[in-house]
C-alpha cells in the first residue's frame, strides 16, 4: 500500500486578532450538529465564528460563544454543538468571523497531548481496582519560531501572554486538513547562543475542544 503520510512542510499556524463584518442568521435548525442558515455568509470550514443575539429559551447555550464552522455550505454553515431539545431560535442573531494572523517563522510544532481524566469507582465488591473515564483535558501545543518582533502573529502572542486573554488558533496542514481550538498563551520565552538566530519558544493551553475540518 502507498504511503499516505503527510509532509509538515508548508503547515500554517494562526492566532486570532480581530473580528470581521457580522452575517445574519435567519434560521436555527437544533441537532447534532447544530445547522444555520445564512445567506451568502462566505464562510469556509474550519473559520471561527462569535455567535449572539439569538433568542429561544435556550439561547444562553451558544450565545456569546465561539464555535468553528464545519458543514459549509452557501447559504448555511453548521457547528460541533449538540442542542437537541433545546428552544433556539434566530431572532435577530449573528455569526462574526474571527481573522486571523499567520505567525511567522514557526519551525516545528507538538502536542495535541490531552489525556482523560480517571475516576476511580472501585468498591467492596471489586476484585481489581476499576475506572470511568471522564472529561478529556485537551493538553497543550508547543512550538518554536525565530524571533520577529514586526510579526502581526507574534506581537498577538506576546500580547495574549501579557493580558492573559484567551485566543482563538487555527493549523493547518498541507493537505488543508485544520485544526481549530480556543487556548491560553501560557509561555513565549525567548532563547539566544552565539551563532544562533534568536528564537521564541511558545506554549499554548488549550481550552475546550480541538475541533478538525474537514
Amino acid at each position: 500500500m502507498p504511503s499516505t503520510a503527510i509532509s509538515a512542510q508548508g503547515s500554517l499556524l494562526y492566532i486570532g486578532t480581530g473580528t470581521g463584518g457580522a452575517k445574519t442568521i435567519s434560521g436555527v435548525t437544533v441537532g447534532n450538529p447544530t445547522q444555520f442558515a445564512a445567506t451568502a455568509h462566505g464562510f469556509n470550514n474550519g473559520d471561527r465564528v462569535a455567535i449572539a443575539a439569538l433568542t429561544g429559551a435556550d439561547a444562553g447555550t451558544l450565545n456569546g460563544n465561539t464555535y468553528t464552522v464545519t458543514h459549509k455550505e452557501t447559504n448555511g454553515f453548521a457547528i460541533e454543538v449538540d442542542t437537541t431539545g433545546l428552544t433556539i431560535t434566530a431572532g435577530s442573531g449573528t455569526a462574526t468571523p474571527v481573522t486571523f494572523a499567520k505567525i511567522a517563522n514557526v519551525r516545528n510544532l507538538n502536542g495535541y497531548d490531552g489525556v482523560a481524566v480517571e475516576i476511580d469507582v472501585s468498591n467492596f465488591d471489586s476484585t481489581a481496582k476499576e475506572y470511568i473515564l471522564g472529561l478529556l483535558d485537551p493538553g497543550h501545543i508547543t512550538f518554536e519560531c525565530d524571533d520577529y518582533s514586526a510579526d502581526a502573529g507574534q506581537v498577538a502572542l506576546q500580547a495574549h501572554q501579557n493580558s492573559s486573554a484567551i485566543a482563538n488558533f487555527k493549523h493547518v496542514l498541507p493537505n488543508l486538513d485544520t485544526r481549530t481550538f480556543s487556548g491560553f498563551v501560557k509561555k513565549f520565552a525567548m532563547t539566544s547562543a552565539v551563532d544562533q538566530v534568536a528564537k521564541r519558544q511558545a506554549e499554548i493551553r488549550i481550552s475546550g475542544s480541538v475541533t478538525k475540518t474537514p
